[in-house]
């Protein structure tokens, strides 16, 4: 037997909210909550996920740091945010 997942128990509980206890319900609403709060995932088009591969591969990063490395270059060229500041002692690995 498998254990359900909590997109089947939400379902299942929609379909007899009468039936449910208010306990059960709470305990259900929680844990999906602590998923959705949990959940990072970001969905983009095809040839975005390969351009993000890319990106990962040539800086060594993950897809989520690549996202994130993207979003700030972005929002500081677009000024949404304040450019950052290197100090002389900071390491820029060849690049200025």
């Amino acid at each position: 037997m498998t254990k359900p997942d909590t997109a089947s128990l939400l379902e299942d509980a929609a379909g007899r909210i009468s039936d449910i206890s208010r306990a059960d319900l709470q305990i259900m609403l929680r844990r999906a909550a602590l998923r959705l709060r949990n959940c990072g995932s970001i969905a983009l088009d095809g040839d975005m996920e390969e351009a993000i591969r890319d990106v990962c591969s040539e800086l060594v990063l993950t897809r989520e740091d690549a996202i994130r490395y993207i979003v700030r270059e972005w929002m500081e060229k677009n000024t949404y945010l304040p450019v950052r500041m290197l100090d002389e002692e900071t390491e820029v690995d060849g690049h200025a």
